[in-house]
């Protein structure tokens, strides 16, 4: 959950004393290393569960992280707040690898998740398990949502300060595509994750690290949950980009220099220890905030006293890699290493994120067991291949693996992986019952290829064909939190039917959320000829006149354009949209109330509103979108 005792450096004494120390933590850590101080004779597992609060009557975001907490009470202490108000994240016990760890993982899970959704019944809200919440729409991402916690302030202003551009892009393409921009990277907290840590002795992190990055490709491919984003299709794990673009700080240039994410997968195999790691970035990323708490970690080594490298463990706490290396201290005193797994989402269920962890554990150990050194069998070009195209196709990826092999997601994991994962978890002493039942699942997935992503995908384009997307991404989110509640692992949930429609009300739904935002505009100086065969081909009453600036400037409706023709003297005279169209139209803000809009309306000649956010055009709403509308609650009428 990060080193909340963080600020931003308030001078540059402030920002130079930190960096000494951060020096120090360096120079600390290798002494530790080179002196084998590290707890190297056991293995413990650990992970993070993010979540999001939603609203029960419609499913979308809850901004009441801080009255949960304060609800729970300060005993509480395996609660935390994330970026956004509504993410919550609860930190799982660190346990031994063995026996029933797995199952004792799930069991913690449901009990802290049973107890959130006690305190959250007076607030009529509840969690929803899910890598990017489907109701979640750009306006919940502003900075008025960011949690009120100076680590989360300090972030986001040192990220604003640093963004060379000014403003934060998202450009993906799946199914459908999104291309847009954003006036803060709290973005960044669309995404909620499972992370899995698993420590590792000093000896064997390089290798095991290695190991990491190799299968971080084939793991994500089965657990892919996030493949909506603001009701677009995209990527099978849309996080992977999203949050990669969302604290992406470059300015794309003329030439081609080379500039990293601070979001990145990484360059290379890791081939010495895990100071190259610590070095590669506090070399390459600058500093973004620092420890209020100064130590001199060399001083408290000589004092016999382990130290909590906290200048390192800040500005690493600021650098995502997709495999992060942690340092941290156990209840004995003793240092320790671990690996900490971020690909994976969070959600559909409990027990579908301790299977995907035990995937990712049993051939974090299994892979270790069969292969000196997996540099040997695979290339690291090839691995960041396999990591990008799993985030963008999921269960259907086709890898490039050991052997100069390509071969399918399903059938590298059923055939090769699965064996060597329960090989792994076995080797630890992991119960049969554990091993059968997680790493069970994860062969149904892929056996009946179906991953959440893919049901995500499915049911969202099947609701598609009878509701908006604004109405099907509610439906879908209501049907994954019922299912996630049936305590049913996703291969085997039902698909969504139609039924489960709840009727609407009007005066609560947000413009921004029914607007039609794929519409065709034209410019002052556009031909009229040529606007009369775009509405004859589009069948269109009205279009919307901008600038190339993107503001409103005017409207143009075709009884607008039969008065101007049938006043035209010359035949021959070239006539404009500017010559023709209605300046100054009425128009509606994204964030006014949807029944403000059908006031509007009902004054107006025609059906036609454009929707505006700070003069720019971003929406429409036509004749189309109120009929639709109307038949939606007409039709919610009916289930009553």
């Amino acid at each position: 959950m990060g080193e909340q005792k963080v600020t931003l450096a308030q001078n540059d004494k402030n920002l130079h004393q930190f960096i000494k120390n951060l020096i120090k933590d360096i120079q600390a850590l290798e002494h530790m290393l080179d002196r084998e101080m590290f707890e190297n004779n056991i293995k413990r597992i650990g992970a993070e569960q993010e979540m999001c609060i939603v609203q029960k009557k419609n499913n979308k975001p809850a901004l009441i992280c801080m009255e949960v907490i304060e609800k729970l009470g300060t005993n509480c202490t395996w609660l935390e707040t994330e970026l956004a108000k509504f993410n919550l994240e609860t930190n799982l016990t660190p346990r031994v690898f063995e026996q029933s760890c797995l199952s004792d993982m799930e069991g913690e899970i449901q009990d802290y998740l049973a107890q959130i959704n006690t305190a959250l019944q007076s607030f009529d809200a509840q969690i929803a398990l899910t890598g990017i919440l489907p109701t979640l729409q750009k306006f919940n991402l502003e900075l008025d949502n960011l949690t009120p916690k100076v680590r989360y302030r300090a972030l986001m202003d040192s990220i604003i300060d640093q963004s060379e551009g000014g403003n934060f892009e998202l450009k993906l393409e799946g199914i459908d595509e999104l291309h847009l921009r954003h006036s803060s990277p709290l973005i960044e907290a669309a995404n909620t994750s499972f992370q899995v840590h698993l420590q590792v002795s000093q000896h064997e992190f390089v290798k095991m690290y290695n190991i990491a990055q190799a299968i971080a490709a084939p793991v994500l491919s089965i657990a892919t949950n996030s493949p909506l984003v603001f009701g677009r299709r995209l990527w099978h794990e849309s996080r992977i980009a999203l949050f990669q673009q969302a604290l992406d700080t470059r300015l794309t240039r003329n030439h081609m220099r080379e500039k990293s994410p601070r979001v990145q997968f990484g360059k290379d195999w890791l081939n010495h220890s895990i100071l190259e790691l610590y070095k590669e970035d506090i070399a390459r990323f600058r500093i973004l905030m620092t420890a209020d708490e100064e130590q001199d970690s060399l001083e408290t080594l000589e004092q016999g006293i382990t130290p909590k490298l906290k200048a390192l463990q800040v500005h690493n706490s600021t650098v995502y890699r997709w495999n992060r290396a942690c340092y941290g201290i156990s209840d004995n005193g003793q240092p320790h290493l671990r690996i900490e797994c971020r690909v994976l989402p969070a959600g559909p269920t409990p027990q579908d994120e301790v299977a995907n962890a035990a995937f990712w554990l049993g051939l974090m150990i299994g892979i270790a067991d069969q292969y000196d050194d997996i540099r040997e069998e695979l290339s690291f070009a090839d691995v960041s291949d396999n990591f990008k195209k799993a985030a963008k196709f999921g269960i259907d990826t086709r890898f490039n693996w050991i052997g100069d092999r390509k071969i399918s997601a399903t059938k590298l994991i059923v055939k090769e992986l699965l064996p060597i994962a329960k090989a792994g978890l076995k080797k630890q002493g992991v119960s049969d019952q554990d091993i059968d039942k997680y790493l069970g699942i994860i062969e149904a997935r892929a056996k009946q290829h179906m991953t959440g992503a893919r049901w995500l995908l499915r049911s969202f384009t099947s609701l598609k064909q009878g509701f908006s997307r604004e109405e099907a991404s509610v439906i879908l989110t209501a049907q994954m939190i019922k299912n996630q509640n049936s305590g049913l692992p996703l291969h085997e949930w039902p698909p969504i039917h139609l039924s489960d429609y709840d009727s609407y009300k009007p005066s609560n739904l947000l413009v921004s959320e029914f607007m039609n935002t794929d519409f065709l505009t034209v410019y002052p100086g556009d031909l009229i000829d040529m606007v009369i065969q775009i509405m004859k081909w589009k069948d269109l009453e009205h279009l919307c006149v901008e600038n190339k600036a993107g503001k409103l400037i005017g409207v143009i409706t075709k009884s607008g354009i039969l008065e101007a023709l049938s006043k035209k003297k010359d035949p021959d005279q070239t006539m404009l949209v500017q010559d023709v169209m209605e300046e100054n139209p009425t128009f509606i803000h994204s964030t006014s109330k949807l029944k403000e809009a059908f006031d509007i309306v009902q004054k107006q000649a025609y059906n036609f509103l454009p929707v505006v956010k700070e003069d720019e055009l971003i929406g429409v709403l036509s004749k189309a979108e109120f009929q639709w509308i109307t038949k939606r609650l007409i039709a919610g009428l009916d289930h009553q």
